[in-house]
């Protein structure tokens, strides 16, 4: 059961950030871990098409690139350049074999308090995205952010306004990302689960416990798996009974993580995947 099981395991290069690609590339190997997620900068920085030559060398999969969006301007310059990263977000994951560019949509832009119209703001700009995405085997894969992100970082806080905003487009186009850490307190994320296994749009499934007191800047207190209130399980349960059998996603940002041995981290988190997710 070990072994396939932790076929499931992708881990998000976050999650070990105080490694370099060919340092991750490496842990993975010897932990047995056969998926990552990555992230652009540190793609940029290492070259797109290096990178996808170094993963594909190893035998790793891309589970997801890491991150568009950010689609909320209304300055039509910033917004001009917010549609160009994204097309170049969907090319570089066409480049490193991901069919997941996962989406954070943005947050108010300064002065503004509506949401709606924000919102509204992201499925403007998807109308542009979404066939581009199409075109190249990518699909938009909308995350939710806790409620407490909504006016810096993603005015859509919910599964309901994600796929509100998903079904405007092609399934194959856009879907959504389910990250525990951001739904696990809604009781109407099962339901909406479901609803986005039914329509083909659960796109991308992630995992990261909430601890608490939250830290000092809110961002960076993402749980290790086992460490707080998630009952991950059982969230595993939701997404495969709406007929997800993707990879399982660790995105972990955590700055005492970060501190630490990054093999060790990987290590601890995959024996963590099979203890509170997949036993």
């Amino acid at each position: 059961m070990t072994d396939t099981a932790l076929a499931r395991l992708s881990v998000n290069q976050v999650t070990v950030r105080q490694l370099s690609l060919p340092e991750l590339v490496g842990a993975c190997e010897r932990s047995g871990v056969g998926r990552v997620g990555l992230w652009r900068e540190p793609v940029q920085a290492y070259g797109v098409a290096e990178t996808a030559a170094l993963v594909r060398d190893a035998g790793l999969t891309v589970t997801t690139l890491c991150r568009g969006g950010f689609l909320t301007a209304t300055d039509p310059g910033a917004r001009a350049a917010a549609l160009a990263d994204n097309r170049r977000a969907v090319d570089e994951a066409a480049v490193l074999g991901t069919d997941t560019l996962v989406l954070v949509s943005g947050g108010l832009p300064p002065g503004a308090r509506d949401l709606r119209a924000a919102r509204e703001r992201i499925a403007d700009a998807l109308t542009e995205l979404a066939p581009y995405a199409g075109e190249h085997g990518v699909r938009l894969a909308i995350e939710p952010l806790h409620p407490m992100y909504a006016a810096d970082r993603c005015v859509v806080s919910t599964l309901t306004q994600a796929l509100d905003l998903a079904e405007r487009f092609p399934a194959h186009q856009v879907g959504v990302t389910v990250d525990t850490y951001h739904v696990w307190w809604d009781d109407r994320a099962p339901a909406q689960i479901a609803r986005a296994g039914a329509a083909g749009r659960l796109h991308a499934f992630q995992l990261a416990d909430w601890t608490t007191p939250l830290p000092e800047g809110v961002l960076n207190g993402r749980g290790q798996l086992g460490d707080g209130a998630i009952d991950l399980r059982e969230w595993r349960h939701h997404v495969e009974e709406a007929g997800y059998t993707g990879p399982i996603e660790v995105e972990l940002f955590n700055e005492a993580l970060w501190a630490r041995d990054g093999r060790e981290v990987l290590t601890e988190t995959a024996e963590r995947f099979l203890t509170h997710v997949m036993r």
